[in-house]
């Protein structure tokens, strides 16, 4: 049955199992359905139906073009709608490195390939959502495993990134702080004892002086400055 309101996923992936069980899950859900598959980075971008979906799930090592050049092709700002499709970049431990260069090319976030499916699902909507950090406790878990290497490929723009936060008044400093823990926006109001909305209007503040594509790359720059340890 046709879904007309259902948030539309992409699958990227060159493991016909993989996308076949994703498949499975994501379609067995009212609110999401899957609208286009491909088996690599250059069967996606060749994909009409690619720039349509609403969240794409990319694996990251992948043959002919992996999902780090994908990603960065996907997301070209010459090329794409303001409100162009979000990624998600599948991963695991011993890839960390490239979970990173997937991040700076602008995903939204990654996800550990063996993550239970309610995560992976909740992930989709939560990047969807487009107001919360995808998967905290995923995110926190490769951060904090991979803070060394933001330390060291930070250095160059160090300075910057500096004068960027303290660029922040001090309660934005403060919701930044909390988005770098990766508390929601409902929890933030809850914890400072203010409204959502005015939350809302801090973080698009913080995001805007930071010059950062969304939640996630504020706490990969929270990271680089030092405003988050492991």
């Amino acid at each position: 049955m046709p879904k007309p309101d259902a948030i539309k996923v992409a699958l990227v992936d060159d493991q016909l199992l993989v996308r076949s069980g994703f498949r499975m899950l994501i379609n067995s859900q009212d609110d999401m359905e899957v609208i286009v598959e491909a088996g690599n980075g250059r069967e996606a971008l060749a994909a009409p139906l690619m720039s349509q979906a609403d969240v794409i799930l990319m694996d990251v090592r992948m043959p002919e073009m992996d999902g780090i050049e994908a990603t960065e092709r996907l997301l070209d700002p010459d090329k794409k709608a303001a409100d162009g499709p979000k990624i998600i970049v599948l991963t695991t431990f011993d890839m960390d490195e490239y979970a990173l260069s997937a991040i700076q090319a602008g995903a939204s976030g990654f996800l550990l390939k063996d993550a239970p499916p309610e995560e992976l699902l909740e992930s989709v909507r939560t990047v969807n959502r487009g107001d919360a950090v995808i998967a905290p406790s995923t995110t926190r878990r490769l951060l904090d495993h991979m803070a060394p290497m933001l330390k060291k490929n930070s250095s160059q723009h160090n300075a910057h990134l500096v004068a960027a936060v303290e660029s922040l008044t001090p309660r934005e400093r403060e919701v930044f702080g909390l988005i770098a823990e990766g508390f929601s926006n409902p929890e933030i109001a809850d914890k400072l004892f203010l409204s959502e909305a005015t939350v809302k209007t801090h973080v698009g503040h913080i995001l805007a002086k930071l010059e950062a594509r969304d939640r996630v790359q504020a706490v990969v720059i929270a990271y680089q400055t030092g405003v988050v340890t492991p």
